[in-house]
């Protein structure tokens, strides 16, 4: 049965012909000598090993075959119409390339006559020098040459010691701007391309060669075929080639698109960190659209298919994205084993809350002692969730000793989750020496007495409810996980993978740090901490997470192009953002592969009008054949959300609100800019992004100024996340005044 090697190229098919191609390569891998897929070379072609097989009538696929001691392998270029696929199969090649051997796909054009030199005119002779200094020479100034994306690298670097393409490296030489450099990168063999942006951004060759996984090529063993079939195993070569393994892959790399081709052609950078053991937990950092999701995924196929019987977690914040990670988990490989119930065998996917819950569900009441650690108060009924207006009767109840500032729900609940709860502080005694680090507002120990008396009095309200807030629930599964490990009965994980790992609170870290012991590969964190929407500020090292050297960062944009990626970051400038591991995070050299159109600004003097306005765009997008339900319309609040779709039914466009549902086909959606969390569209519309609707109404933080400053980084983040949901297209729009986080 012959390997097939699809390329990313073919697997970006029309819809109409996605059935005939898998059909056609199914057949191909079953038996390619079938008479009904005419599988045959061309005549005159550039490379003897291309092939063209007829998909059907007026279709035929360009192939590359090889022979090796393993069998026949075909590597898939492409499916075209008839004469098309013709011409592509007589100029296409598949070679190694001669500096690093990595395999690649290249077009060979055809000769240009070369340009006789121009004839040169005759020179007049130089004047005598008494002649030329009675010659007035008038003064100019010469302008300084402009700098380019690739200044102080030349041709030679890039082709010897990186093995670009001469005329891609001569072509990216010479430009000066960073979207004449988009243009050659894009059009470029793709890791040739990414290596480009990679220099542009500011690393060094080595650099580039360490990230790509480019060394000097090695010496050809076997047959050329064999030679190549290797050089398609390359990390730089697996951007763009893949081997399918059985028609149930091959039907997902087809149907699955650019979606399911991101989440097979890995950069080698992405590959390396799914793969790669660590000795401790690892920190992966990146900007929105930088694939830290991808890279989780493929580590948790990763870990299931290495150790076989592994108990796998895959978490993040909220029960939606939980959700969409289980269904791409699903998508990246069907038969992987998945553990419905926490501490089973296989992957078990589940928001943060959600693990708490199943930890007390299955604790049962032997979490009674645990409670008491926590709370003070022993207890085994903690079904209930405390909602959060309680702290709002308790302050009013109790609160009467603090100065109106710390008279806010807010307040407490911060103090409650970042200093009550990890430290697990029970007494008035215990909260008079606790520290408070990072919480801006000092407490003399009057103020922390009638704190204090809120807690309580928080407390004793939840107990007579049987209830506990989400925050209590993952301290008490932290507390029983850490007390039935040290009694000897072991955790219930072994691998631990989180995402938006910036949006947890200290107690889910608490939890995080309990499910898996301290081992090899235990936690792998992915975070951006530009995306913070929720909670406050997290340093890994207070709960026992070290990472101590073992944390990297992704750059490149995957999602977004190169300009609705720069709309996005001018929203972050004027903000300061700390990672989890209390570091300054950059976002400065953030770069998309990508080039598109600039962001559309739509200003209106009304609500009418700017509602006039978004339904003549979304107008226009539905007309110009864009699927309905790649296009979004994203708002502050749900209210917000409401007063869209009506206003817009009411212009005949008609729209679909989702909060917690899944996306259907058929129509735009409007979701607040929370729920677009983890999501991504084709064109995005940010509607209301007006001064006093964005940010939203900061009144709950004004206890501290440093509170307050942390309430608008999270609105810019919020912003910043919003806008990055946009493939292709980017549109904001405002009623009046728009909002000061949108800068000039």
């Amino acid at each position: 049965m012959p390997t097939i090697v699809m390329t990313k190229l073919a697997s970006k098919l029309d819809p109409s012909l996605k059935k005939k191609a898998f059909a056609f390569l199914e057949k191909l891998a079953e038996d390619d000598t079938t008479p009904g897929l005419h599988i045959e070379p061309i005549n005159g072609s550039a490379d003897a090993k291309v092939r063209t097989g007829r998909v059907d009538a007026g279709f035929r696929a360009v192939l590359f075959k090889m022979t090796s001691p393993e069998g026949t392998s075909y590597v898939v270029h492409g499916i075209w119409p008839h004469d098309d696929a013709i011409t592509v199969a007589k100029k296409t090649v598949l070679s190694l390339n001669p500096v690093n051997g990595v395999a690649e796909v290249r077009t060979i054009e055809t000769p240009v006559e070369p340009v006789a030199p121009p004839v040169r005119e005759p020179v007049e002779p130089e004047p005598a020098v008494e002649e030329k200094a009675a010659q007035v020479v008038p003064e100019t100034v010469e302008e300084a040459p402009v700098a380019g994306p690739l200044d102080g690298l030349d041709v030679t670097a890039l082709t010897e010691d990186l093995g670009i393409d001469a005329g891609v490296a001569r072509a990216a030489v010479g430009t000066r701007s960073e979207d004449e450099l988009l243009d050659i990168a894009g059009n470029a063999v793709e890791w040739q391309g990414l290596a480009l942006l990679d220099l542009a951004a500011g690393h060094t060759v080595d650099e580039v060669k360490d990230k790509l996984g480019i060394g000097a090529a090695p010496v050809p063993a076997g047959t050329d075929d064999e030679a190549i079939l290797e050089g398609l195993r390359h990390p730089a070569a697996q951007m763009s080639f893949t081997y399918i393994e059985n028609s149930e892959e091959l039907r997902r790399v087809i149907e699955g698109g650019d979606f399911g081709a991101w989440r097979v052609f890995l950069h080698p950078e992405q590959r390396q960190y799914a793969e790669k053991d660590y000795n401790g937990p690892f920190r992966l950092s990146g900007g929105a659209g930088t694939g830290k999701t991808v890279v989780l995924l493929h580590r948790a196929r990763t870990l299931a298919r290495r150790e076989p019987g592994a108990r796998i977690v895959l978490t993040t914040f909220t029960k939606n994205l939980a959700e969409a990670m289980s269904r791409d988990l699903e998508r990246l490989e069907p038969g992987l084993p998945r553990a419905d119930q926490l501490g089973g065998a296989g992957v078990h996917v589940s928001g943060i809350d959600a693990l708490a819950s199943a930890v007390l569900r299955v604790a049962g009441a032997d979490v009674e002692r645990d409670a008491q650690t926590v709370l003070g108060v022993g207890s085994s009924r903690l079904v209930g969730r405390t909602p959060p207006e309680v702290w709002r009767d308790a302050i009013e109840d109790h609160g009467g000793g603090l100065p109106e500032p710390l008279r806010s729900p807010a307040f407490f609940a911060a103090e409650y989750s970042a200093v009550v709860l990890p430290q697990l502080i029970t007494t008035r005694e215990a909260y008079f020496r606790a520290r408070r680090t990072g919480r801006g507002v000092a407490l003399d120990r009057g103020r922390r007495a009638a704190v204090w008396d809120v807690i309580e009095s928080y407390r004793a309200k939840a107990r007579m409810d049987e209830t506990i807030d989400f925050h209590e629930a993952a301290a008490i599964a932290a507390v029983h996980l850490r007390r039935v490990a040290a009694e000897g009965g072991g955790h219930v994980a072994d691998h631990v993978l989180v995402d938006e790992g910036q949006d947890l609170a200290p107690a889910h870290w608490m939890l995080l740090r309990a499910l898996a012991g301290e081992h090899a590969n235990d936690l792998f964190i992915a975070e951006d901490s530009h995306q913070r929407i929720y909670g406050q500020k997290v340093t890994l090292s207070q709960y026992g997470i070290a990472i101590v050297g073992r944390s990297r960062r992704l750059t490149l944009n995957y999602r977004t192009t190169a300009q609705n990626l720069g709309y996005a970051m001018g929203v972050l400038s004027g903000g300061e953002y700390v990672d989890l591991e209390d570091g300054t995070e950059e976002h400065g050299d953030y770069r998309s592969a990508r080039s598109g159109p600039a962001p559309r600004l739509l200003p209106a003097g009304g609500l009418g009008e700017e509602l006039d306005n978004a339904a003549g765009l979304l107008r226009a997008w539905l007309d110009a054949g864009v699927v309905p339900e790649t296009i979004a319309v994203l708002v502050r609040d749900r209210w917000k959300a409401d007063q869209v779709v009506n206003g817009l039914g009411d212009r005949g466009v008609v729209v679909r609100a989702v909060d917690r549902e899944k996306i259907q086909p058929g129509q735009p959606v409007v979701m607040t800019m929370h729920r677009a969390k983890g999501t991504e569209f084709s064109r995005v519309l940010l509607f209301g992004v007006s001064e006093g609707s964005v940010p939203a109404a900061l009144r709950d933080e004004q206890y501290d100024d440093a509170a307050a400053s942390d309430a608008l980084l999270r609105e810019r983040s919020l912003v910043y996340v919003a806008a990055t949901r946009a493939r292709d297209e980017l549109a904001v729009s405002w009623s009046g005044k728009k909002s000061g986080i949108l800068g000039s």
